[in-house]
């Protein structure tokens, strides 16, 4: 039974829980494999960590928005999680990290090359997922963003110590690293609905929006949560010296003092005892947790304006909710 305690992803997942099972056994399915069981071992480690399978949701969401009565809002769904659960396997190599979720890495339990090849079968798997349906154009969405994320998770190799690093480029590498599976995820559940344009263009800015909100606050829970509810220690990202917009705004506003700091811990790495108390500092000096608060805000008004020209129905209500909850939590 709903209550108004429950949080909108999760009321989200008890409306669509019948296609969400169809989802989670296409995902048991497609991960097996005939010849290489430490495929299934390792994805099972992932895939059955939890986590609030929020990509699916959204996809699936999207196609009963907009009417869609077929079986293959089912299989987006499972492509655009195997997308993102590859990603992931990817991104703890690149990162060495050594938890997700509160349990350790595929990295860590077993080793990097086993964590970037059963990533690359993923991906394979979700190529193939997203060619049965037969429509172009959700293919050309879906390889699209897998091309993106890439591209972003590239990008933030060279941006994320570099202090010429600017706003504009951060969001470039928000776009790809995270809002590009968002919005993907969205659009095409009401391609596959067959929709007019202007709504399939809403439902790709509100998930365009929303993904680029969601980046945004993590980055800011990073210097200002608690770290029992987010799983992060606060100042993980200064410790990993990760260029994120609280720190890129206060860079843009800091004198030859404070832009020697900066270079010093985060592009040089040197970083001594009290350095993360003295960034703390800087940032409230130049209100650049508040700044970025704002542009957070801003991301959710725009994801909940786009939902507008959809339908009015209990699930966009939710989505409109869900774009609230997102930035609720630095608040």
């Amino acid at each position: 039974m709903d209550t108004p305690m429950q949080k909108p992803h999760d009321r989200l997942a008890t409306l669509l829980s019948g296609d969400m099972d169809g989802v989670n056994a296409l995902i048991r399915e497609r991960m097996a494999s005939k010849h290489a069981p430490r495929i299934p071992e390792v994805t099972a480690h992932l895939v059955e960590a939890g986590g609030k399978r929020l990509r699916p949701l959204l996809t699936l969401a999207s196609a009963r928005l907009c009417g869609y009565e077929g079986p293959f809002h089912v299989h987006l769904a499972a492509t655009v999680e195997f997308i993102h659960t590859a990603t992931l396997l990817h991104d703890d190599v690149v990162d060495e990290s050594k938890q997700r979720r509160g349990r350790p890495t595929a990295n860590l339990l077993w080793d990097n090359k086993s964590s970037v090849l059963v990533g690359d079968y993923l991906f394979a798997r979700a190529f193939q997922l997203m060619v049965e349906p037969g429509n172009l154009r959700v293919l050309n969405i879906l390889s699209n963003a897998a091309a993106t994320i890439a591209e972003g998770e590239v990008l933030q190799l060279t941006a994320a110590q570099d202090l010429r690093t600017n706003e504009d480029i951060y969001l470039q590498v928000v776009r790809g690293k995270t809002a590009a599976l968002f919005s993907a995820a969205t659009e095409v559940g009401g391609v596959i609905a067959g929709v007019e344009e202007e709504q399939v263009q809403a439902l790709f800015d509100y998930g365009d929006a929303l993904g680029i909100a969601f980046q945004i606050v993590d980055d800011l829970l990073d210097y200002q949560g608690d770290s029992s509810a987010t799983g992060k220690n606060v100042g993980d990202d200064f410790r990993e010296r990760k260029l994120t917009l609280p720190v890129i705004k206060a860079i843009a506003a800091a004198d030859d003092e404070e832009r020697a700091f900066w270079k010093r811990t985060i592009e040089k790495g040197d970083q001594q005892d009290g350095d993360l108390e003295h960034a703390l500092a800087l940032l409230n000096k130049h209100g650049a947790l508040d700044a970025t608060r704002a542009d957070a805000q801003a991301w959710t008004d725009k994801a909940k304006a786009s939902m507008e020209k959809l339908p009015q129905s209990e699930l966009r209500d939710l989505l409109v909710e869900l774009a609230d909850f997102v930035v609720s939590r630095v608040y």
